[in-house]
This record gives C-alpha cells, structure tokens and sequence, in this order.
C-alpha cells in the first residue's frame, strides 16, 4: 500500500436522489462498515446532518460511489453523484474521489437475502441495503487503492 494512503479514516457514500448510504474505514484495518442513511431531497440531503458524520468520523478521503451504466457509460445520476462530491469536497474541505459502483446495490441485496429461507418469503431489509452498498464501495477501494477518479 502506498505511503500516502497509510493510516487515513475514509468514509464512502452510496449517493441516490431520496438516501445516501453512509459507511467508513480505515486502511490500516481494510475493513468497511455501514454506519446509516442520509435522508436526500432531489438527491439534496441536509448539510448539517453530513457535517455532523465528517465531523464524528474525521475522514482523511470521502469516496462517493458513481452509478455508471453497465457498458461503462454515465448517467444524468452519474453526473449527480460527480456534483455531490465536488460539494461534499468544496463544503468540507476534504479530497473525494469517485469509484465505480456498479452492482454494489444489487451485491447488497444478495447478501441480505437469507439462504435458509424459501424465496417467497426472503424479505429483504431496504433500510440496509443503500450503507451496505457504501461499505461495498469503500471495501473495493481498499482492496484496489488505485481505482478512484476525480469528481
């Protein structure tokens, strides 16, 4: 792992236009863990409720996931996401980095499915699966440090 990256606390956000998953880490550890939800308006959520996480967590890098189409190509959501960490970066003065997140809500609901339950019956919990998706981002950033991009 680089020396740059060594020792920093990194929150990753699974950005959407009603929530916003929230997880966090650490590189020395390398592990991920969904700590909630950001209610959004309009993919908007309210500023003092993130400034309270920054705050609490103290992130050195924020990772906000962008929802590319499954040929690689954006979307007017990708172009959202890019929006929300150019503002989380100009707000809070922390450096974020985009990463792929293809598949990570869909992952998300897999592993919250039951496999002892029948499939007429395997509820999913919704209120898990948009911080679950952001720990998904963040733990793909740790495992490949070198894959996010510039809002």
């Amino acid at each position: 792992m680089p020396n740059s990256i060594k020792h920093q606390t990194i929150m990753a956000f699974d950005y959407g236009l009603r929530q916003i998953g929230v997880a966090h880490g650490q590189t020395l550890t390398a592990n991920a863990e969904g700590i909630g939800i950001l209610q959004a308006s309009d993919g908007v959520p309210n500023w003092d409720d993130v400034k309270a996480m920054l705050n609490e967590w103290k992130p050195n890098l924020i990772l906000v996931g962008l929802p590319l189409n499954m040929d690689g190509s954006e979307s007017e959501l990708s172009r959202l996401a890019r929006k929300f960490a150019r503002r989380l970066q100009g707000r809070f003065n922390v450096d974020a980095l985009m990463v792929d997140e293809r598949l990570t809500s869909q992952d998300a609901k897999s592993s919250l499915r039951d496999p002892s339950s029948n499939k007429k019956s395997n509820k999913i919990d919704l209120t898990k699966i948009d911080h679950l998706a952001a720990a998904l981002i963040l733990q793909s950033w740790l495992d490949q440090p070198n894959m996010g991009q510039q809002p």
